[in-house]
């Protein structure tokens, strides 16, 4: 096991990034919806285009990152996520920038992220011990939270300021950064030999393991039907707030900075919670308490009283995701073999950011046939049937990932 002084280091470099990345989750849609004047359909597009690779390479991805170091996987990860977004203001301030550029940019940055996050939830066992495990994810949602609360009000001043290319270089600089501290982590890792394994029987192995495993089976399967509802909500989302409620550049980031500061709220409990009642039942109650969020966002009406319920509803939101998270990555931190973490952890990426992809633009055609509040309506509909999925399964009598 690696010194205890490497998991502040590691948890650092992930809150770096994840204040950039908070800004840049006000700058972009304004960018899209505002600035180059995207059409619904082109914002879900954009919104599925860092997802798409997950299709592509989730699961080969998850296989290197069992065969390679993940240290050095996770440092060119963030320079490569660093250059893909740097491209986006220099291809604006250039006056050049096009809708079908900035998915190219994103594509590309999706790419990176895929090993990055394989290798990120791979790396984290060898960092701490299994039984603080949730209490390890807990700090670095608390630290995703905290850069949630921070980031959109910094991201929708800048934006107000400088405007939302400029937002976008700061969280291509916290991606350098994320890659210097982790560069410095100290974690003993031995190059695997590759040599006489074989690539399609690996991937097969992480494939069985998570969906032949009982409680990990039908986890997987409500988490990749929320991915699709979610991806299809957030683009929702942007095109409700900015066009449909016309909300302020300023307005919109601080809407995410409610989300941020009660996820951070959410995280903060999360252990408590998994120790009290179970980290099963934390994830079921938190996968309830998403359609009914997001019912209350598609009744939103574009007045004052109306705005006031957007704000409730992404407060509740907040909540839900951090404390459901740490205690999920318990589970399959802890009840997946170390030797296979990478494959898992890819498997369930790749199908999870597809139905993201999915979703985004789904969502992207629907809001231009149905409009934004109906589409919205179905979306919830679909994140009820992960909660129903999640309610009938094992999970309700698993106390811990144990």
């Amino acid at each position: 096991m690696a010194p205890r002084s490497s998991f502040p280091r590691f948890w650092a470099a992930a809150a770096i990034s994840a204040i950039g990345s908070a800004v840049t989750a006000v700058a972009m849609p304004i960018l899209v919806v505002r600035q180059l004047d995207a059409s619904p359909f082109e914002v879900g597009i954009v919104n599925a285009a860092q997802f798409a690779p997950y299709a592509v390479l989730g699961l080969i991805a998850g296989a290197y990152v069992d065969r390679w170091r993940r240290k050095p996987v996770l440092v060119w990860a963030g320079v490569g996520r660093a250059i893909s977004l740097g491209v986006v203001p220099v291809l604006w301030f250039l006056g050049a920038l096009q809708i079908w550029m900035l998915v190219i940019a994103l594509v590309l940055f999706g790419a990176f992220s895929v090993f990055a996050f394989a290798a990120t939830q791979s790396l984290l066992p060898g960092l701490v011990s299994r039984s603080e495990l949730v209490a390890a994810n807990a700090r670095l949602d608390q630290a995703d939270a905290a850069a949630t609360t921070m980031g959109p009000a910094v991201g929708g001043g800048l934006v107000g300021l400088l405007g939302a290319p400029v937002a976008i270089v700061v969280d291509a600089i916290s991606y350098l950064a994320d890659a210097a501290l982790v560069a410095g982590v100290r974690v003993a890792e031995t190059r695997n030999d590759c040599r006489t394994r074989n690539l399609r029987a690996e991937i097969r192995d992480g494939v069985q393991w998570t969906y032949r495993h009982r409680v990990l089976r039908p986890l997987a399967v409500s988490t990749h039907v929320w991915f699709l509802a979610n991806g299809a909500a957030m683009t929702v989302l942007s095109l409700l707030a900015l066009r449909s409620i016309g909300l302020t550049a300023l307005a919109f980031g601080l809407l995410l900075t409610v989300f941020g500061i009660t996820s951070l709220i959410g995280a903060t409990i999360a252990p408590r919670c998994g120790r009290r009642i179970g980290s099963g039942r934390v994830v079921i109650l938190a996968r309830v308490i998403y359609p009914i969020a997001w019912f209350l966002v598609a009744a939103t009406p574009a007045t004052g009283g109306g705005l006031a319920l957007l704000f409730v509803a992404l407060g509740l939101l907040g909540v839900a995701a951090g404390v459901e998270n740490s205690n999920e990555m318990g589970f399959w931190q802890t009840l997946t073999p170390d030797e296979l973490l990478g494959r898992v952890n890819g498997t369930r990426r790749s199908i999870n950011r597809t139905a993201a992809a999915l979703g985004a633009i789904s969502a992207g055609a629907l809001v231009g046939l149905i409009g934004d509040r109906l589409t919205l309506i179905g979306v919830t509909a679909i994140f009820a049937v992960a909660a129903v999925v999640a309610v009938r399964s094992p999970l309700r009598h698993v106390s811990d990932g144990s």
